[in-house]
Formats: C-alpha cells, structure tokens, sequence
C-alpha cells in the first residue's frame, strides 16, 4: 500500500509567457489541460518549494526543499512534457527519497495526475536549493549555477499588496499571485532559459496524496 503524505509551504515559478500566462485562463480540453497556445509556442518553467511541513509516511519533510523543471512543445495539454527534478542536497537520504517519489509522481497527489502528460523524465538531480521572500518579492536558486530567479508580485490596489488571481485550474493552487521576474535564468539538462520579464507566480500549498 502507498505511503500516505502530505506537504505544505510557498513555492514560486516563472514561465517563458507574457504576463499573464495563457495557459492560466485559456481554454482547457475535456481532461481539464490547458490547451492555449503559449506566447512563444512551448513553454519553459522552473517550479522551487519550501515544505514548512511535511511528511511522506514516517519520514519528516519539515525544513526540506524541491524543485522541478518542465519543458512542453506546445500547449501544456497535449503533454509530450519533459520533466526534471531536484532534490535538497541538505536532506538525508530518506527525506530525499521521499522527495524524488513526490516531486516525480511516483507517489500520487497532483503530481500523480500531472505524469500522465510526460513523456521524458530526466535525472534527478541533488542540489542545494534556497527559497526566500519579503514582501511582494520572492526568490530561489539551485547551486551549481542551475537557477536564478526573483519575482516581483504585481502591485495590488492597496500600496505594497499584491494583485491576486482566485479560483483558477493550477495544479499548485487554486490561488496564485500575480508576478514578474526580474531575474530568471535557467541552465541544465542542455536547456538555457531566460526568463527575465517574463511571467511568474507565487503562492502558499498543500499537496496530500495518495
């Protein structure tokens, strides 16, 4: 029988799309997968959590860190996606096990449903990964010169709030704030991507599976 789990924190991305993302409020196919076309025809998008709690079975995740990197061709719902994912090289080898089942699918929740759509799973990697925030900004990076990337929330209507978008089909949350990066640089697995100006979103989650 699969382990139960649950994590919850912050996590924040940042997609090659203008601001805002259509594969957000675009059309969706009968399965519920976005089906706009993104901005620049594929989408590029680094995914970085911060688990405050967690736990997968008897192992505790609190403290822990994951992060992932998706590649699709075209539209995010007619899958073919690519999919990497790190791991916090700070863990212990169980957390990180723990972690890779998760992050990768393999132990159901959201991320379980998403592995229908890939296609290509690529090695997961240990790093160390930082996740920080003040205010309306948030930031993350993997070590090795992986990722660096910030986010500056869109301004809300009361002076240092953000603009948030509510009850929408995300697969991190229902509830994403509005952001835009002004850093946003991503290199491995022979990708280069620079996603500076680009769109981004953060937001607090819980995710449970099987």
């Amino acid at each position: 029988m699969a382990e139960s789990w649950r994590i919850e924190g912050e996590y924040l991305e940042n997609c090659n799309c203008d601001v805002l993302c259509p594969c957000l409020l675009g059309p969706r196919n009968a399965h519920g997968g976005a089906m706009a076309r993104p901005t620049e025809g594929h989408c590029d998008v680094p995914m970085v959590f911060q688990i405050v709690k967690g736990n997968h079975g008897p192992v505790d995740l609190d403290g822990t860190h994951a992060a992932l990197a998706i590649y699709t061709p075209g539209a995010m719902g007619d899958g073919n996606w690519t999919l990497g994912v790190y791991v916090d090289e700070k863990a212990s080898p169980e957390q990180r096990a723990a972690l890779e089942k998760i992050f990768s699918g393999q132990a159901g929740g959201v991320l379980g449903r998403v592995s229908a759509l890939v296609t290509r799973t690529l090695p997961t990697r240990t790093a160390s990964i930082e996740f920080g925030k003040d205010g309306r900004k948030r930031w993350a990076r993997i070590g090795g010169g992986i990722l660096d990337c910030e986010l500056e929330g869109i301004e809300g209507r009361q002076p240092g709030t953000e603009s948030w978008i509510d009850n929408v089909k995300h697969p991190v949350s229902s509830r994403l704030a509005a952001a835009r990066a002004t850093r946003g640089a991503y290199r491995d697995h022979g990708f280069t991507w620079n996603n500076a100006g680009r769109n981004g979103h953060y937001s607090r989650f819980v995710w449970t599976g099987p």
